[in-house]
């Protein structure tokens, strides 16, 4: 699956962009992180598609993390005031791709929590730096050996080539006898 970085939205306004340059540049959340300056985000190392709209919902939520980011306040962010759209549903839809893309549920939010009536909050921790962040290597395997999993994961593999050839082996032997079985009246 490849991967677009989102564009910047052409219709954002000069305000909007100067405070956004006065953020650092990378910020990290649970196993995320956001280039800001190249508009991408990462989940452990591994980049998001994330479409302009819903990277820009991210954005204004983490930069007011705690505190409730209107629904008005997401739709003057997200649309000129000359664009003519059902706010209300495009502001839900697009939140609820944010949700998707960041692997969460209405149910038991992480990191984006509904505030009935009002709007959104980001209740994630972020933390913000100019340097980027390190890579985050996975944990160990619970047993402490880095190589056990890669092991058991090449006994698999033989097992199932094993079980394949067997297999094979068996399908050729009953095709053998089948074909001797109906060869011996021919013979006499």
């Amino acid at each position: 699956m490849t991967s677009v970085a989102p564009c910047p939205d052409p219709f954002m306004d000069n305000e909007y962009l100067q405070e956004f340059a006065t953020f650092p540049r990378y910020v990290r959340f649970g196993p995320f992180s956001v280039d800001r300056q190249r508009q991408q985000v990462y989940r452990d190392g591994g980049k998001l598609r994330l479409q302009g709209k819903v990277y820009q919902v991210l954005l204004a939520l983490i930069e007011k993390q705690g505190e409730v980011v209107t629904r008005e306040e997401l739709r003057q962010a997200l649309w000129p005031a000359d664009t003519h759209v059902n706010y209300d549903a495009n502001v839900n839809t697009t939140v609820n791709k944010l949700r998707q893309a960041l692997g969460e549920s209405t149910e038991r939010p992480t990191y984006i929590e509904t505030v009935p009536r009002k709007g959104y909050s980001f209740i994630g921790s972020a933390e913000y730096s100019d340097a980027p962040f390190p890579r985050a290597h996975s944990a160990p395997p619970e047993n402490g050996n880095p190589h056990a999993e890669a092991g058991s994961r090449r006994w698999l593999m033989l097992v199932v080539i094993g079980l394949i050839v067997v297999g094979i082996l068996l399908g050729a032997g009953v095709a053998t006898l089948w074909i001797a079985r109906f060869e011996a009246p021919l013979g006499r």
